[in-house]
């Protein structure tokens, strides 16, 4: 049993926490994201539905983080997953119209399924960490995550709100998806051996290209949408 109050154990739940709430800014902009087209009730429902179905996805890979992480070029497909996922994100914008009513195709379900698939993307190479934190004590790992779900939570929400106000956090958010994407596909333990190194001198401008090929993405779905709900009218 798990000794509550010897140094080591508060050492590694410290530990764990950083690294949850390190993490907690990708997960709260995927939350966010998914969510801000949402009524303002479902919204709730779908940060607190999303972060709980994450969470425990997140739990059962710490227990095959092993081998998942062995799997070839697993993390190639998760990153392009989740570029996709980030362009689906950026594309809602263009189903608002200008008077800002929420775009029917948007459902709770649906943004659900974004939180918890984006965020078991993005966990395939950060679980092993908390995992490692943990030194195999699985009180540590649960005690540790549900800590932070109040603020993944709080700040999804905090952020929800800003993106209904501020249309470019939407297309920046986006952007910065695509770059933890592409970093993520090049840490594929199967391609670091196939280019020979986990850092190539391409590695971060094809990031930035990414990410600002996504921003800008996002700000021309937003620029048609707002010509068609507001088409010139012929003189």
């Amino acid at each position: 049993m798990t000794e509550l109050f010897t140094a080591g154990f508060w050492a590694r739940l410290v530990s764990i926490v950083i690294i949850d709430l390190t993490l907690a800014g990708d997960n709260a902009l995927v939350i966010a994201l998914a969510v801000r087209n949402l009524p303002r009730r479902q919204q709730f429902y779908g940060r607190v539905w999303g972060t709980a179905g994450a969470v425990g996805l997140r739990l059962g890979f710490i227990f095959i983080a092993t081998f998942l992480l062995r799997i070839p070029f697993l993390q190639v497909v998760g990153g392009l997953l989740l570029i996709w996922i980030a362009i689906k994100l950026v594309r809602q914008q263009g189903g608002e119209s200008a008077e800002g009513h929420v775009r029917q195709g948007t459902t709770l379900m649906e943004a659900v399924w974004i939180i918890i698939v984006a965020d078991a993307v993005m966990s395939l190479d950060n679980v092993l960490a908390v995992a490692a934190a943990a030194h195999g004590d699985m009180l540590l790992v649960i005690f540790g995550i549900g800590l932070s779900i109040p603020i993944v939570v709080w700040g999804s929400g905090l952020l929800a709100r800003l993106m209904n106000r501020y249309a470019w956090i939407i297309w920046v958010g986006g952007g910065i998806l695509g770059y933890f994407a592409v970093q993520m596909i090049l840490h594929d333990k199967a391609l670091v051996r196939w280019i020979g190194t986990e850092q190539p001198g391409w590695g971060m401008p094809l990031a930035l290209a990414v990410a600002i090929g996504i921003t800008g993405l996002g700000w021309w779905f937003a620029r048609n949408a707002s010509r068609s709900a507001h088409p010139v009218e012929e003189a």
